[in-house]
């Protein structure tokens, strides 16, 4: 069966985009982590698959680099919302709003969650100041936004040895559904450094939902101010948070090119 699918990018965070609307598109996990292998596939961070909503304009699945399917994604919730030229999306994590002005685009990533039991966490405890430490990172604060994460303020997180670290926080038992972890720095009260190791992908080059939550610990401590910038690898994000209101994140997206391809050589 052939396919046609758009390759995107927000803020080198990559996505292979199948539009299956029209016609279903089934996925296995290992035809996913096969296309988006970089050497033998198309090669992207996620693969994302639009497909009819009873509930939104469009239905966005998202499976990551290692071929397990996620609930939310702030990068390529920007990315469909410009293919359809802004919308309501349904996501496994909720439902978001994208209005795009040309390549920029701003998502209502809808309310976060911080109660232990919505991060998930294994037991409960204060998620705004987590009495856990891996080496020299210490009390982190967890936010549920649409996925999970974890928050560590670090002097400088150039620093920290996230590609060594990171994947022991995202298997640690206290997250039984594995966790993003995100290091951040305060520059000032208007703008946030931040590096994120994904769940199921590894260090990229930026994550929306990562910018989302990291922005909203922040603001919750009392850190900064919103609306505020978010600073990744990549480039930045602005995000724009108060209790009681949901998250607005605003970036670019760009499409790269539309190709096609053959599922049958993907397994």
């Amino acid at each position: 069966m052939a396919f046609r699918f758009h390759k995107m990018h927000g803020l080198g965070n990559d996505f292979v985009v199948i539009d299956a609307r029209a016609d279903a598109l089934a996925l296995t996990p290992a035809q996913a982590r096969a296309i988006a292998d970089r050497r033998t596939g198309v090669g992207c961070d996620q693969l994302i698959v639009m497909e009819p909503s009873t509930i939104a304009d469009v239905r966005m699945r998202i499976w990551n680099a290692d071929g397990g399917e996620v609930e939310a994604c702030g990068n390529a919730s920007r990315c469909v919302a410009l293919l359809i030229g802004g919308g309501t999306i349904e996501t496994l994590g909720g439902l978001l709003t994208g209005d795009t002005d040309g390549a920029q685009a701003t998502v209502d990533m809808g309310a976060p969650r911080f109660g232990w039991g919505e991060i998930p966490l294994a037991y409960a405890m204060d998620t705004a100041f987590m009495p856990l430490a891996w080496e020299q990172l210490e009390n982190p604060a967890a936010v549920n936004v649409g996925n999970p994460h974890v928050i560590f303020f670090v002097p400088d997180t150039d620093a920290v040895e996230l590609e060594r670290i990171g994947p022991e926080i995202e298997h640690d038992p206290i997250f039984p559904e594995r966790v993003n972890v995100n290091v951040a720095t305060v520059v000032s009260r208007g703008l946030i450094r931040l590096r994120v190791w994904e769940r199921g992908v590894g260090l990229t080059q930026a994550c929306g939902t990562g910018a989302c939550a990291t922005a909203v610990a922040a603001i919750r401590a009392g850190l900064v101010d919103g609306p505020v910038e978010v600073a990744l690898p990549g480039g930045s994000l602005t995000i724009d948070w108060a209790p009681g209101r949901p998250i607005r994140m605003t970036g670019p997206a760009t499409h790269v090119f539309t190709a096609d391809a053959d599922l049958a050589r993907f397994g």
